[in-house]
């Protein structure tokens, strides 16, 4: 009669020959989970790379996201621990993420989700010219784009909430290196750009403000034509200083940089007299006082040179014929005029016509 042997020795075998199977499988499937989980997924040419999940993306958005990138050695088992670890819905968290040479999925996953390590960005716009080129600054270095930040800055009812109009908006922008999520919508932006407005303004800057007799907005658009008249610290508020006592006298600015604002050509490095008869609003030849606003957004320092301008008997200057950035002073146009035809002998002879 035939049957399964009862011989101990033989269960025994049996038992150790399952036993030895098991641990292989177990091996097998531990070392396969640990490469999906543990094992580096992430393969770069530097040691780390910026991504960035836009706004509403979903799980088969960042898959498809990291896919296409080409970070990845192996999505499938990417996709698999995620939908494991509910990688989806508000566990995506839209910004900028930086990946790391040779992360496992499982780290991968943990700085992904929920926003863990999402990373501020820095938002600057110094030296800006116009809406259209603080607009461009700006979606270079935060999600929006361009024209979604344009149409808010000449949106009169945007900008009107602010306290501003078309023309004044950009001293809204205080000048500095802001920390931000990329992910940060416009009208979230404008929020941060007011509250920043509102601190530098502070009690000392709105009383010499007052003492002035300037707006805000009338500070900032005087630092503005004084930073593209000087670059030396020592004229910022003498330069100042002149425009006042224009003002006060009802003299008209005569500011050559408001000129070259209106023409729109930045690069020019001299005024021609046919370029004074140009009908704009910011041609301070034609039109007394200030321009209807900044014709850029100046550095802080000029407009606390503005407000601690220098009190003095100017009203006349010019840059002086070395090119040294140093500017002549006068009191009277004829001492001005000598001072001006030096300046201008030197441009000639350097074949600078425009």
């Amino acid at each position: 009669m035939f049957g399964v042997s009862t011989n101990p020795r033989n269960i025994m075998k049996l038992a150790a020959i399952l036993l030895l199977l098991l641990v292989v499988i177990g091996g097998y499937f531990g070392y396969k989970t640990y490469q999906e989980v543990y094992a580096p997924n992430v393969e770069l040419t530097t040691d780390k790379v910026a991504v960035y999940i836009p706004t509403g993306s979903d799980y088969d958005d960042v898959v498809e996201m990291l896919d296409t990138s080409g970070y990845l050695k192996d999505i499938e088992s990417f996709k698999w621990l995620a939908f494991k670890k509910n990688l989806q819905g508000s566990n995506i968290v839209p910004g900028k993420y930086t990946l790391k040479n040779g992360m496992g999925n499982n780290a991968l996953i943990n700085h992904l989700r929920a926003g863990n390590g999402r990373e501020d960005v820095k938002v600057i716009f110094n030296l800006i010219r116009t809406k259209e080129q603080l607009a461009g600054q700006i979606s270079k270095q935060i999600e929006p784009d361009s024209l979604e930040i344009y149409e808010w800055l000449t949106n009169p009812d945007s900008v009107s909430k602010y306290g501003f109009d078309e023309y004044t908006i950009t001293a809204l922008f205080i000048p500095n290196t802001y920390y931000l999520n990329w992910s940060t919508s416009t009208p979230q932006l404008m929020k941060r750009m007011g509250k920043e407005f509102k601190d530098f303004w502070n009690a000392d800057r709105l009383a010499k403000a007052r003492a002035a007799g300037l707006s805000q907005s009338e500070v900032v658009t005087l630092a503005s034509i004084v930073y593209w008249e000087t670059k030396k610290p020592k004229d910022m508020p003498t330069v100042a200083g002149v425009y006042m006592n224009r003002l006060k006298v009802g003299m008209p600015l005569q500011a050559d940089p408001t000129l070259i604002f209106a023409l729109g050509d930045f690069e020019a490095k001299r005024v021609l007299n046919k370029d004074k008869l140009i009908d704009s609003p910011y041609n301070t030849y034609l039109y007394k006082g200030l321009p209807p606003g900044p014709i850029l957004i100046p550095p802080t320092s000029y407009v606390d040179a503005v407000l601690n301008y220098e009190k003095h008997g100017y009203y006349y200057f010019v840059a002086k014929e070395d090119f040294s950035g140093d500017s002549y002073f006068s009191k009277n146009y004829q001492q001005h005029l000598i001072y001006a035809r030096k300046y201008q002998k030197a441009l000639d002879a350097q074949g600078v016509y425009r």
